[in-house]
């Protein structure tokens, strides 16, 4: 059977190069690794497009992994294109049907969960915006002490120079598809993680039957410490 492909799923205020302390390795083990760009307008845009660039860039199995939000796209994109056979959820969202990000974060004890999101997110307008949307970006404070603080200073400047905005409807769209019912799943989770708290994430993660493992970082573990992601990769790959 030929080697697992290997697809990396970034979430909101990032992009594909938020897999780049894990890629290599992996690459390194001979693994065909591609991330492809997460849109972050919504699940009814993101899901379709990465079901497209599997079905198109892939052959053979895929192993399909997704990092915060890019849990919430996998979860609706694994069943509609290309052969996934397998999930990983990095400090990731694991929605059921119906469930949106903002209704799994209430509550939860998030820095997102804030009366005023103002406080936390500057909100933006963007061209062609559907009536009331705004395009959602984490303020330096959020990223530098909720969303990245095991990292250096001088990293999280970048992430905070370079993050990619959210639509707010991205937050408060359902999710349609829950693949984890039928794919078996892995879950790393953050235990500093201070966007999706670590109890939050492993509910979900119980709920999907997923093989749990846990890793003392922020919400970008990917990020501050890879092993923990590549070893789960790595299990999917196994099991696959």
């Amino acid at each position: 059977m030929p080697k697992p492909t290997i697809v990396l799923v970034h979430g909101a205020w990032a992009d594909g190069s938020s897999w780049n302390a894990v890629a290599p390795e992996l690459q390194g083990q001979g693994y065909t690794v591609l991330a492809p760009p997460n849109l972050l307008r919504g699940v009814p845009i993101d899901a379709p497009y990465v079901s497209s660039f599997i079905a198109q860039r892939t052959s053979g199995p895929v192993v399909l992994v997704g990092h915060s939000y890019g849990g919430f796209v996998i979860t609706n994109a694994a069943t509609e294109g290309g052969d996934v056979k397998a999930l990983v959820f990095v400090d990731a969202f694991i929605p059921e049907v119906g469930e949106t990000t903002f209704q799994i974060l209430g509550g939860s004890g998030s820095a997102l969960d804030v009366p005023d999101p103002t406080t936390v997110l500057d909100l933006i307008g963007y061209p062609g915006a559907p009536e009331g949307d705004v395009d959602a970006y984490l303020k330096p404070a959020t990223v530098h002490d909720a969303f990245a603080q095991d990292l250096p200073e001088a990293d999280r400047a970048v992430i905070a120079a370079t993050q990619r905005p959210i639509t707010l409807a991205a937050n408060t769209t359902p999710s349609a598809v829950a693949a984890w019912k039928t794919l078996p799943s892995w879950a790393v989770v953050g235990t500093e993680d201070k966007v999706i708290p670590p109890a939050t994430q492993r509910s979900m993660a119980e709920r999907a039957g997923a093989t749990i493992s846990e890793v003392g970082a922020s919400h970008v573990s990917m990020v501050s410490h890879p092993e923990a992601a590549i070893e789960a990769i790595l299990a999917a790959v196994a099991a696959v």
